[in-house]
């Protein structure tokens, strides 16, 4: 069996295509990221949608495939028209952070208790349906098209599979993250739905992670789309795990930890963890999972890259000087708020500790060590209600770095494996696209470890502290 992987990320387009012996990665296209306001972050939800019509060309010349599956962003969201599926928003992207003022006007009204309860998730403007309530609310175009009865809503895979092979849905991993779906019944809450604004009836049918999505034509055959997912789902997948406990951490823009907690739903929101459903295949029973985040990761170096802090990524693979936490300089990755366990966005990245004598490279030190102890706390959280064992999967364009992993390692006080293969997200997609079929789970043999090497709590202690620090400054 042959797959063609799409994966749609914050940054790119990517194809993989993976059969029974081997995966390889066919295509990548990057897209532009949009900021028109403070706070704000879009895409062009044409561009998306070429991107990955170039990445299925790309498939189209190395031969057939038997089947197709498209991983997707998120929370990322956008409107556009039943009838002629031409986007009338730009997507609006899961980091925007544009009504941030009307979830602090829910939560003065209560309303988080609602959220928490049926969709699992607190009021945050990550989640698409304050975006969606916000296209309501100041989309004229949106508003005549609901008028007319025109109008679709939803997260960019229900878009790109309706522009693709004319299915609108969405499916069960995408839904959950919306803050609109009940997470105990899989469905539209409709108490949810009238507290964001969001009219129900706009929104698409909610599929298995593996279904009937339709089909695209390729090379004169129709070609079933047979899995839709959301990216960290896909890689939690693509990481091999499958049974309670087992989980994974992704650093790309941000940093995503997921565990698997089978077939129970753990709500623990006063840590700041998400339950989210992992997958459902077919008309199997759904599987849950606990989700932590860490909003600025990759972003983060990209960010301090691009202010001129070191221009070679191999510049901050590793440093002479001691950690620069004991040295009393920290750096706080809330370059966008903070995410797990605190859902705060009031505040905002921060060096703490500079003098005279500080270098960019002990900046970058700094904020290395930062994205690690944040990505610590999310796991560590994870850890009281579902227990990791004593390793622990990462992958992402951080991973990369070695200074970044042996200090995670020392923080944990586990072992972290790189995986040797980078696509673990589309090779999840491809996976779940397969059906079983297609099982190329990551072996530790070829991957790198780092095997923890020093007691690192007392500076937990002073990371805190620099995280109290950043914080209620917006």
């Amino acid at each position: 069996m042959r797959i063609a992987a799409i994966d749609q990320g914050t940054t790119s387009t990517r194809v993989l295509i993976a059969d029974g012996s081997e995966t390889r990665l066919l295509h990548s296209v990057e897209h532009s990221q949009n900021f028109p306001h403070q706070g704000w972050v879009e895409h062009d939800p044409e561009q998306l949608i070429n991107n990955i019509t170039t990445c299925l060309d790309a498939v189209d010349t190395v031969g057939t495939v038997d089947c197709i599956g498209i991983g997707n962003q998120g929370e990322s969201c956008l409107a556009w028209d039943a009838q002629t599926k031409q986007a009338i928003t730009p997507v609006i992207v899961w980091q925007d952070n544009r009504t941030a003022e009307a979830i602090e006007k829910y939560k003065v009204e209560g309303a988080e208790a609602l959220t928490l309860e049926r969709a699992g998730l607190p009021l945050d403007p990550y989640f698409s349906a304050s975006k969606l309530g916000w296209i309501i609310e100041n989309s004229k175009e949106a508003k005549e098209r609901l008028k007319a009865g025109r109008l679709r809503l939803g997260t960019t895979d229900a878009f790109f599979l309706d522009r693709l092979s004319g299915t609108f849905a969405t499916d069960i991993t995408t839904a959950s993250r919306t803050s609109l779906m009940n997470l105990a019944t899989a469905s539209w809450d409709e108490d949810l739905c009238r507290l964001f604004g969001v009219p129900i009836d706009a929104l698409p049918p909610i599929y298995p992670t593996v279904s009937n999505f339709g089909s695209v034509s390729l090379g004169g055959r129709d070609i079933p789309i047979t899995a839709s997912v959301v990216d960290q789902q896909a890689a939690l997948y693509g990481h091999g795990c499958r049974t309670t406990g087992d989980a994974k951490l992704t650093f790309g823009t941000g940093a995503f930890a997921l565990a698997v907690t089978g077939n129970q739903i753990i709500q623990a929101s006063e840590e700041g963890l998400l339950p989210t459903v992992a997958w459902k295949i077919k008309d199997d029973a759904p599987i849950y999972a606990l989700d932590g985040g860490v909003y600025n990761a990759g972003s983060a170096v990209n960010w301090a890259r691009s202010l001129g802090l070191f221009s070679s990524f191999n510049e901050i693979d590793a440093f002479d000087a001691s950690p620069a936490i004991q040295r009393g300089l920290a750096f706080v990755s809330a370059l966008s708020g903070l995410a797990c366990p605190y859902w705060d966005r009031s505040a905002a990245g921060l060096w703490i500790g500079l003098s005279l004598d500080t270098s960019s490279k002990d900046m970058m030190q700094a904020l290395l060590e930062g994205i690690a102890f944040r990505a610590a706390e999310v796991i560590e959280a994870m850890n009281g209600h579902v227990p990791i064992g004593n390793t622990l999967s990462v992958d992402g364009g951080m991973s990369a770095n070695s200074y970044f992993c042996q200090f995670l390692a020392n923080l944990l006080g586990r072992e972290i494996i790189v995986q040797d293969m980078p696509e673990l997200t589309a090779l999840g997609v491809a996976m779940f696209a397969a059906d079983g079929s297609i099982n190329v789970i990551p072996t530790n043999e070829t991957a790198k470890h780092y095997e923890p090497k020093q007691v690192l709590h007392d500076w937990k202690e002073r990371f805190r502290d620099a995280v109290n620090r950043s914080r209620n400054w917006r």
